[in-house]
């Protein structure tokens, strides 16, 4: 299996980890540097545990760090910087007048959608490589598996 020097697999059989971590560097390098030249050249790897959990209605820090498995602490640092970044901002949370919401600013909404039409662009890539039905397999795996494993995680 090729490697970028992250991770060697010893000769014969790659680990099973190294058959997800792989591709998904790949697209991870792709996706931030097709992110740089689509004008959000701060935007880092990091910034993506914010940005895969946040909607255009924000989110409560406590929230996100909880669907990202984190500590709030971190969390918090991560938002500080998207909001010195200009990307999201704090507002007040409607429905509780004590709780703070993030919420994306309109660059923010720009690079939601700059990384969701990406994503779909290299989901259409993977299909010219594995051909139309085995990507939406790989797809429909993936959907399965990340179901299953949340109803049933591993011993």
């Amino acid at each position: 299996m090729k490697s970028d020097g992250r991770h060697i697999d010893p000769p014969g059989r790659p680990t099973f980890g190294s058959l997800f971590r792989e591709p998904y560097q790949t697209y991870l390098t792709w996706l931030y540097e097709r992110l740089k030249r689509e004008g959000f050249p701060d935007i880092r790897v990091t910034h993506s545990t914010v940005l895969r959990r946040i909607s255009i209605d924000g989110a409560r820090v406590t929230d996100l760090a909880e669907r990202a498995g984190m500590t709030k602490q971190s969390m918090a640092y991560i938002v500080d910087d998207l909001i010195e970044l200009g990307y999201v901002t704090i507002a007040p949370d409607p429905s509780d007048g004590r709780a703070k919401l993030v919420v994306p600013t309109k660059k923010g909404e720009r690079l939601l959608v700059a990384a969701r039409d990406l994503g779909d662009m290299y989901e259409q890539h993977v299909a010219k490589l594995l051909g139309a039905g085995q990507a939406k397999k790989l797809r429909s795996l993936l959907e399965q598996l990340n179901v299953k494993l949340t109803a049933t995680p591993p011993p």
